[in-house]
């Protein structure tokens, strides 16, 4: 019984604090204006960088805002101030922009730069609780999350402020991101690792040059014909063309087992009989994840590839893709 009194006294402070945090957010956006929009024009006009410093944890969510911003356009590095008052501040220019974070807007590491960025001439955005702060006084503009209660019980740990500040500097990074019109291939020249990069950076293209598949057969071509095809390229599938070249449909083997459960003999058949003359088709520096979206959502494993003049230079295999590491 003690046991699952403790339990449920842990679930119940999990949901007051998430429900206190959200409600926090929630009241936040009340206090959107246009200040906030005149900060995104400011950081848009700026030739520099964001420079973002802070200290505690403060310093610890500018780290992250400063991530965000770099990986969405926004030329961003982090300024510890305590290594600024020892020769960092060498790194700000008076092209920059310097988003400083503190919550009582008085943290003493961050007061000691300001003469120094405003000496420099670099332009200074408070990010602050308080906007009556030493900070927030000597800065040009000011981002401000309010005096919010912590969630923490004792009222000191940093919580509430923390989420705060992270989810209105994410709000800030994705403003400038739809501004600068920054799009999935912008992302993928900052991501080029891991699988993120591998879904951004890989074309339909890659993979044509690994897997060197394209069956084709004529619209007058027999059903016997394309079986031996599409086992030869051991796709599944076929793309069909007209007289010209042009891609027309496509039969796959399952066009072909399902006509066989209706007990028709394919001998006598022709593969303009049975093959999809609305097939779905891709190009080939469309991005490899799109081919993979296509097939996904359709439900197939198989997907044409063509060129301008909608002639099938390529057949791509969800296997294809899926052995890229998608």
């Amino acid at each position: 019984m003690t046991n699952l009194l403790a339990t449920n006294s842990h679930i119940t402070t999990i949901k007051e604090v998430l429900e206190e945090e959200a409600q926090a957010i929630m009241n936040l956006i009340a206090g959107v204006n246009q200040e906030m929009s005149k900060i995104i024009e400011v950081i848009l006009e700026c030739k520099g960088r964001v420079i973002v410093t802070g200290v505690g944890k403060s310093g610890i969510i500018g780290r992250k805002i400063t991530a965000t911003l770099a990986s969405t356009g926004t030329p961003s590095l982090f300024l510890h101030p305590a290594e600024g008052l020892h020769g960092d501040l060498g790194m700000v220019t008076d092209s920059d922009i310097v988003l400083a974070l503190s919550k009582s807007g008085e943290s003493n590491e961050v007061i000691n730069i300001i003469p120094s960025i405003k000496r420099i001439g670099a332009k200074l955005i408070a990010f602050v609780g308080n906007e009556h702060s030493t900070l927030a006084n000597k800065a040009d503009h000011i981002l401000c999350i309010g005096m919010v209660k912590e969630a923490c019980p004792l009222g000191l740990a940093p919580t509430t402020s923390t989420t705060l500040m992270l989810t209105l500097g994410d709000a800030v990074a994705i403003a400038l991101l739809k501004a600068r019109n920054f799009t999935s291939e912008d992302f993928a020249v900052y991501h080029p690792g891991g699988s993120l990069g591998r879904r951004l950076l890989i074309t339909v293209n890659t993979i044509i040059e690994i897997t060197k598949k394209n069956p084709i057969l004529n619209k007058m071509s027999t059903v016997e014909e394309a079986i031996f095809n599409m086992t030869e390229s051991g796709v599944g599938a076929t793309s069909i063309i007209d007289n010209n070249g042009k891609l027309v449909g496509i039969i796959t083997d399952g066009d072909i087992r399902r006509s066989l459960a209706k007990g028709q003999s394919f001998i006598n058949l022709t593969v303009e009989d049975l093959y999809n003359r609305n097939p779905h088709t891709i190009k080939q520096e469309s991005l490899a994840v799109e081919a993979l979206n296509i097939m996904e959502n359709l439900k197939i494993n198989v997907l044409p590839v063509v060129n301008d003049l909608n002639e099938p230079i390529a057949m791509i295999h969800l296997h294809d893709i899926t052995r890229l590491g998608f």
